[in-house]
């Protein structure tokens, strides 16, 4: 959702200083999700943005968007919407203690740094983007301390969320985790 708007503030070339008119540009726009093959896709005005806002230009312009008050605000509305019926899943630096703090369950991902830049640096090859796997790494240092000092809604663990170290796992034992520790939840409840 972050990347979306910051791709409206690309459009529109916007500065993430000029907070008030993103935040207004943000809300003519329909920022929405759909399957599409077994894939998640990020929609903008019912328009597929998934790749564009998956560039490594994009993604590090990403940081300061999602910082301002009104976009957070905007976008945590949107995520309410999405969940208020339950029987989602949604992922997120904040949604487990800021957007969704009464989740019935919540998961926090983690991974070494360096285990995480090669994922990345892995799909964005697959995707043909030219990329150094360094400057991938610095990238998501970078993003992880902004997201972890920023004022509003900060990157960091809920006390109840369950902790999964995923460096040395594969993405269907990632998935078979995620899915047990669900399953464990509700046979608890």
């Amino acid at each position: 959702m972050y990347r979306v708007a910051t791709l409206i503030s690309v459009m529109h070339h916007i500065p993430p200083e000029a907070e008030d008119a993103l935040v207004e540009a943000v809300k003519l726009h329909s920022i929405s999700f759909a399957y599409e093959g077994g894939d998640l896709r990020a929609l903008l005005d019912e328009t597929d943005v998934s790749d564009e806002i998956r560039t490594p230009a994009l993604t590090n312009k990403v940081g300061p968007v999602c910082e301002i008050p009104g976009v957070r605000k905007l976008m945590g509305e949107l995520q309410r919407k999405m969940g208020e019926k339950g029987g989602v899943v949604l992922e997120g630096r904040d949604i487990g203690t800021v957007i969704f703090p009464g989740a019935e369950v919540k998961i926090y991902l983690d991974a070494d740094p360096e285990e995480r830049a090669r994922r990345r640096f892995k799909e964005l090859q697959q995707r043909g983007v030219k990329v150094d796997y360094y400057s991938v790494l610095n990238d998501l240092l970078e993003r992880d301390q902004r997201d972890k000092n920023r004022p509003v809604a900060p990157l960091r663990k809920a006390g109840d969320a369950l902790i999964i170290d995923t460096t040395e796992m594969s993405v269907e034992e990632v998935v078979n985790e995620i899915v047990s520790q669900a399953q464990k939840y509700l046979e608890r409840h």
